[in-house]
């Protein structure tokens, strides 16, 4: 069975986007990001999928799954599917050991019920943002594995705390979410 991964950088305040983009640049959290999903599925939104850089889109080294009601979209370098649960299907054919959930939220809460992990960077400031994260029930998820540091958001010139959350959903939970 592929494990369903959520991967997200998330703001105290919960934002994670502003005006189609990520509203920080912190190097290390690219990295991280970069480390844990390469080699693997990714499935995003449309948006999400645009608001990439060209030089990263597709994401070089992950098949990207890109998710649209449109039709007739095409995405060059992904594979274009109409629904989450298209999505899901279509990694567990490939029989990938993982596949992680990259946004943005409309995507992230259609996951939040079938996600067996959530890999959360959570930044310690508070950011303007139009998009935030959906809420988390955190009393159905177990913290693993937990990593602190400090780095520059390369936006601001700030030096910002961060972790690297890892959160895995507790076996006896009786309703995900």
């Amino acid at each position: 069975m592929t494990e369903i991964i959520i991967i997200a950088a998330v703001a105290r305040n919960g934002v994670i986007g502003k005006s189609g983009r990520i509203p920080w640049s912190i190097r290390e959290d690219f990295l991280h990001v970069k480390e844990k999903t390469l080699g693997h599925p990714c499935i995003m939104g449309v948006r999400t999928y645009e608001s990439l850089p060209d030089f990263a889109r597709p994401l070089p080294g992950r098949q990207n799954i890109v998710l649209t009601s449109e039709r007739g979209y095409r995405a060059a370098g992904a594979t274009v599917v109409h629904s989450f649960e298209e999505a899901v299907d279509h990694v567990r054919i490939s029989n990938a050991k993982k596949a992680f959930i990259f946004g943005g939220a409309g995507v992230y809460r259609k996951a939040l019920p079938v996600a067996d992990t959530l890999e959360l960077t959570k930044i310690e400031r508070d950011y303007d943002g139009d998009v935030t994260f959906p809420a988390i029930n955190f009393d159905n998820w177990e913290e693993t594995a937990r990593e602190k540091l400090e780095a520059e958001d390369r936006r601001t010139g700030e030096i910002v705390r961060l972790s690297f959350c890892t959160y895995r959903r507790k076996v006896n939970d009786p309703t995900p979410v």
